[in-house]
């Protein structure tokens, strides 16, 4: 049973952090891509609902494992004409059939999810063959001394941000899930801390 901080006080703090401007403009270099029928894992606060592009998206279908969150999520701000559905669920055991997507759209998401290789192996599943995995996601930076500290502040920092990992690597994560990667951008977000900054984000291709 969640406790009164993950009821209460964690989705407010996960509110601000995840919707700051800099944090909204990395989701918005990626969400707008998405085609067709799109999973979203993780959906969360419903984040990205407003910067799905109605015109090439057939159905949005968000999986989150909080009660507390996809009741955020169904009142989330979006376009009218944009179908959604949100639904309990893992990403490490999605209840879908295989290929039934043709985009799977994770945010922010393989930091917090208890099994990221598996998660993965789930999005490669219901992804149709040559479906596309977008991602923009935050983890291991390249920086000694910054991984460093990631190393030290992660035991406190997943107590205190739901589960949020700081040191996971992330193309490297997809690759070895049997996606093939296409470009892999990286930055260390403005306005954010390095420990938590570190930033990668593209397109695989399932």
């Amino acid at each position: 049973m969640a406790s009164f901080y993950e009821r209460h006080i964690l989705p407010a703090l996960l509110t601000r952090a995840c919707s700051s401007p800099p944090m909204m403009k990395q989701r918005a270099k990626i969400v707008p891509l998405a085609e067709g029928r799109v999973l979203e894992l993780g959906i969360g606060m419903g984040l990205n609902l407003g910067l799905y592009d109605a015109a090439k998206v057939e159905s949005v279908t968000g999986v989150d494992p909080a009660p507390e969150l996809r009741a955020i999520a169904e009142a989330a701000p979006r376009d009218p004409r944009l179908k959604v559905t949100v639904a309990d669920g893992t990403a490490e055991a999605l209840p879908f059939e295989d290929a039934s997507f043709d985009t799977v759209v994770c945010t922010f998401t393989l930091c917090s999810v208890h099994g990221p290789a598996q998660a993965l192996s789930e999005a490669r599943r219901v992804l149709k063959p040559g479906g596309r995995f977008l991602y923009c996601e935050h983890g291991l930076a390249p920086d000694h001394d910054v991984a460093k500290w990631q190393r030290r502040v992660e035991p406190i920092w997943k107590r205190l941000a739901g589960g949020c990992h700081l040191t996971r690597p992330i193309a490297e994560s997809i690759g070895a899930a049997g996606f093939r990667l296409g470009r892999v951008q990286t930055m260390y977000v403005p306005g954010t801390p390095r420990i938590a900054g570190w930033n990668e984000w593209g397109e695989a291709l399932a």
